[in-house]
């Protein structure tokens, strides 16, 4: 792929801050979904913050050479949530997020040490394109059911009404309008532009419905802008200060015990195992797109450490582990832009976002049916990559045929495996059982020098 900006170029400051900004709106709806679900008192601005924070480390271990943003994830949902099931107090709750995922981000270290002193080779031993190809795949295609069932939904009564779908697909077909007929500046925004004429269009409808008492046609949720102005204009209706997590967690401290430690590391480390798996594909999925293999340089151990690191970081303050997103993969691959820089200002803007309260509210407003239609292009391309990894790949041979589809089919399935507190996500189940597949046809009893051949070029350029 011919990318406009490479990694170490920088835009102009104007444009940065426009294309930074379509950054965050790429995995904006992602990262504040998980306090959301999880509930408790979970603020999203502070999420927000700890997503820009977080990232910011991950740049600083990866040596600004991984154009990749960090967001909430969503694998730590189930860990969170028994974080605060098994607390005495939602401060002792609190605590147990900064413990869990303390635990998660040792984990990444620990791997990350390792990897330094016997190198990535296995790994791409472990996981060759036949592996990773059809996982990165998976990633895509197991966000679709979430992308679709935003695509027809209010933000104001939930239910699915035609109207909603309408307002998602002018947001899904001018994006790729943008992306394919607009000029160079336009190519570089077209989330920005999908997302306002998507959002326009929900205004439009919601002004129509309110006044008509069409009840179909209100899609936009305006209580955010409301609460802002329910005591008169002050200044926290401009500016507000996020409710950060460690400021609960230190008042929840003295309450924990060691019981409650135990429970919290049982439901936190395997998840970090989980993720690992998933890191893997992201960066070879991104390295794929920008062609220059980030486990080499910067490395694998780096892009660990950097994730780790900022996924405690980013708890500390918004309570969420962060992993690296694929939505952002995603828009960097669709705007051809993989400027380090623009991550960096997407990284600052999110800081400075969580305390204008003015720019959340307006957020917190873009109906989900707006943002299911540009996520459609978005995990659509997140598939593609994958299967672009694939079609290098000779299917005729059994091996090859025999992990993909079995990779495909476990993940579409959503085959899953839960243990207490714990679940194993599709997409993990779906690599470690190609894994095994791979792994246990390894020898092809009749290779062909050509496939040979393929198949060590398909390792050398996508390991």
């Amino acid at each position: 792929m011919k990318l406009i900006y490479n990694i170490q170029d920088k835009p102009a400051f104007s444009k940065l801050i426009l294309y930074a900004f379509q950054q965050v709106l790429a995995i904006m709806a992602a990262t504040i979904a998980v306090p959301m679900i999880v509930g408790n008192g979970m603020s999203t601005a502070a999420a927000l913050f700890g997503a820009g924070v977080g990232t910011l480390v991950y740049v600083a271990f990866t040596k600004k050479k991984s154009p990749v943003f960090l967001g909430s994830s969503f694998a730590f949902i189930g860990s969170m949530c028994a974080a605060f099931a098994s607390a005495v107090s939602v401060q002792v709750g609190y605590a147990g997020l900064l413990i869990g995922a303390l635990c998660a981000g040792l984990v990444y270290v620990v791997i990350s040490l390792i990897i330094r002193k016997v190198g990535v080779h296995w790994i791409n031993q472990l996981m060759p394109p036949v592996v990773i190809g059809p996982t990165v795949a998976i990633i895509g295609l197991s966000l679709a059911t979430n992308a679709v069932g935003d695509l027809q939904k209010s933000s104001i009564t939930g239910e699915m009404t035609q109207w909603a779908v309408l307002c998602g697909l002018v947001a899904l077909i001018t994006t790729m309008l943008v992306s394919t007929y607009g000029s160079k500046n336009f190519k570089l925004i077209p989330f920005i532009v999908g997302i306002l004429a998507g959002y326009v269009c929900a205004a439009v409808l919601t002004f129509i419905g309110n006044a008509t008492g069409t009840v179909s046609m209100q899609i936009i949720n305006f209580a955010p802008f409301e609460e802002l102005f329910k005591n008169g204009i002050t200044f926290s209706t401009f500016f507000s200060i996020p409710d950060f997590t460690f400021v609960h967690a230190l008042e929840g401290l003295k309450d924990v015990d060691a019981g409650y430690i135990s429970s919290v590391l049982v439901a936190y480390t395997p998840v970090a195992f989980v993720v690992f798996a998933e890191h893997i594909a992201d960066h070879k999925n991104i390295s794929s797109i920008i062609e220059k293999d980030l486990l080499e340089d910067p490395g694998l151990s780096n892009t660990l450490l950097g994730d780790g690191v900022g996924s405690f970081a980013g708890a500390f303050f918004g309570g969420c582990p962060n992993t690296t997103y694929g939505e952002s993969v995603a828009c960097v691959a669709i705007t051809r832009n993989a400027s380090v820089a623009t991550i960096i200002a997407a990284a600052v803007e999110c800081i400075l976002i969580s305390f204008i309260a003015p720019f959340i509210a307006f957020i917190s407003t873009i109906p989900a049916c707006v943002m299911g239609g540009v996520c459609m292009a978005l995990y659509g391309f997140i598939a593609v990559s994958g299967l672009k990894m694939v079609q290098r790949l000779d299917l005729d041979v059994n091996k090859n045929l025999y992990v993909v589809s079995t990779i495909l089919i476990s993940g579409i399935g959503g085959l899953s495996l839960t243990f207490g507190n714990i679940t194993i996500t599709s997409v993990a189940c779906s690599l470690i059982l190609g894994i095994v597949v791979n792994t246990l046809l390894k020898k092809d009893p009749n290779p062909t020098p050509e496939v040979t051949e393929m198949i060590e070029d398909s390792n050398s350029n996508y390991a």
